[in-house]
């Protein structure tokens, strides 16, 4: 059904490119978070923006739309949804530089060429490589695995408490959706 290498065959016959596997996107969110010099949690996403280049600017969206990413020769704007929680303002920026990393991104022509790459349905289903990776990237980011694990590990954990996720959460300043989904695929590295 699908074919060798790095792409497969997927949605009614659509050629799509395979995800970065999980160790490449772990190593090019490290090498951000070194290059800023992120010891500690809550990572300062608005600092790795910055560092990237990219302006933030906060917007109400109408609909589902949390954020997007524009970029030409001289600017890089990621756009967040002021009226998200901000948490989920946090991962999309997140998610936002995982775009401005690892993709070159859409040209759209409108007066002058530029680029977008924006958070829309098919995201949410996890469908599109290029998301899945910038929501890998953004989970690296915002719970960096060797922080995570040395949490885990030092506080002893256990993943089935939800009251104890929810501490670790909000120390990462993410949801407990996001922390659940981080651990739940560290434990499915190790086992």
């Amino acid at each position: 059904m699908g074919r060798q290498g790095s792409f497969r065959l997927i949605n009614k016959g659509v050629l799509m490119k395979r995800p970065k596997t999980v160790e490449t996107i772990r190593k090019e969110a490290e090498a951000l978070l070194k290059r800023c010099k992120v010891k500690s949690v809550p990572v300062v996403v608005e600092d790795i923006a910055q560092a990237l280049g990219a302006r933030i600017r906060y917007s109400p969206f109408d609909g589902e739309l949390a954020g997007m990413l524009i970029r030409d020769d001289t600017n890089t704007v990621i756009g967040v949804n002021s009226l998200h929680h901000i948490n989920r303002q946090r991962f999309t920026i997140a998610h936002e530089c995982g775009h401005l990393v690892m993709h070159k991104g859409i040209d759209v022509h409108i007066d002058r060429s530029f680029r977008v790459n924006r958070r829309d349905q098919i995201s949410s289903k996890a469908i599109d490589p290029e998301e899945i990776e910038a929501n890998r990237f953004a989970a690296e980011i915002l719970m960096p695995h060797k922080i995570l694990v040395k949490d885990l590990v030092e506080y002893a954990i256990d993943v089935e408490n939800e009251e104890e996720l929810k501490v670790l959460a909000e120390k990462y300043k993410v949801s407990l959706q996001a922390m659940t989904l981080r651990i739940t695929n560290i434990l499915q590295e190790v086992f």
